[in-house]
């Protein structure tokens, strides 16, 4: 991790733990917002106005934090607007690289060699794992943003008046249910699997996979429309899905996530393959970087050997 801007050490996949042993994710240093007319948003500064060619995004396709925000960018037409830089799906011992692997690209602004360069390129003396994904402002060369959940956000409302879209992921309507909902899903699924992979005790496990699994139980009873909230695609749909193309192929096996698969929850499988088939979705799909990424981590997987399969995963990604 970087510490006042200097790499201190080799990247580790447990960022943190609790006194019982429970994983905790790093919370996101980087809070402002595009807005239309560059007011500030809900947190940060103002100053980031919603411009063509203005931004860039750094994703891992490994990541399912940096999916959503792709495929964000996808459903409201903004990839002439916003371009894209993909990263290595397999940590150096300097965190995410640039360049290397089929599928990933060299950095296009400065010809870094890893993302923490880009993190002191906007703060010489930040502390702190250089995460993904990353939102830069290449006109006044800084981090915009690094929180997910925002850039998602950002990206279903700050370009509307130049790329108008049919979508709205967060309808002001259903906005108090996405937000309960989502709240349950990150902590419970989008992030309980990795609670569980990363687990440091047998407490901390029996209880991050009791959560994945009853959130599971809990969503395919619920599922009775399309869609979460009925016949409209929503922002906790996206939220669902990238953990859901992936815990088959990765989490089941590697993260110990192995009660069930999804293909055992038939609603959650339907959805799943509703949302993948949508226009542009597959694009953002990687299976080969999230099983090379996944299976490369040598805490979990010291061989570095990835499996075969699952073939119904694999049957969907090759029908696409």
């Amino acid at each position: 991790m970087l510490v006042d801007g200097k790499w201190m050490e080799n990247w580790q996949p447990v960022q943190k733990a609790d006194e019982k042993g429970r994983f905790m994710r790093q919370v996101s240093s980087f809070r402002n917002w595009i807005t239309p007319d560059g007011s500030a948003g809900p947190t940060g500064d103002a100053g980031f106005r919603a411009e063509p060619g203005r931004y860039r995004l750094y994703v891992a396709l490994i990541c399912p934090w940096a999916s959503r925000t792709l495929i964000a960018r996808k459903l409201k037409g903004l990839e002439d607007m916003i371009p894209v830089t993909a990263v290595n799906p397999t940590l150096s011992d300097q965190g995410w690289a640039f360049g290397g692997y089929p599928g990933s690209d060299e950095d296009p602004l400065f010809g870094a060699q890893y993302m923490h360069e880009i993190y002191t390129r906007a703060d010489p003396h930040f502390t702190g794992r250089a995460t993904v994904p990353v939102l830069w402002d290449e006109k006044l060369r800084v981090i915009v943003n690094n929180e997910s959940a925002d850039i998602l956000r950002m990206f279903d409302t700050a370009f509307e008046h130049i790329v108008p879209s049919t979508y709205r992921l967060y309808p002001g309507a259903k906005a108090a249910e996405i937000d309960v909902l989502n709240a349950v899903v990150y902590e419970k699924l989008n992030n309980g699997v990795y609670k569980c992979g990363f687990a440091g005790t047998q407490e901390a496990y029996d209880e991050a996979v009791e959560g994945v699994f009853s959130t599971l139980d809990m969503l395919e009873a619920g599922l009775d429309a399309d869609y979460l909230f009925g016949d409209d695609l929503s922002e906790t749909d996206i939220r669902l899905f990238v953990t859901l193309i992936r815990f088959d192929a990765a989490y089941h096996g590697l993260f110990k996530t192995n009660r069930r698969q999804i293909a055992s929850y038939p609603r959650l499988s339907a959805l799943m393959d509703r949302i993948y088939r949508l226009p542009g979705i597959s694009e953002t799909v990687n299976m080969d970087h999230i099983t090379r990424g996944y299976y490369s981590i040598k805490a979990l997987n010291p061989t570095g050997i990835r499996p075969v399969g699952p073939a119904h995963i694999t049957a969907l990604i090759s029908e696409n």
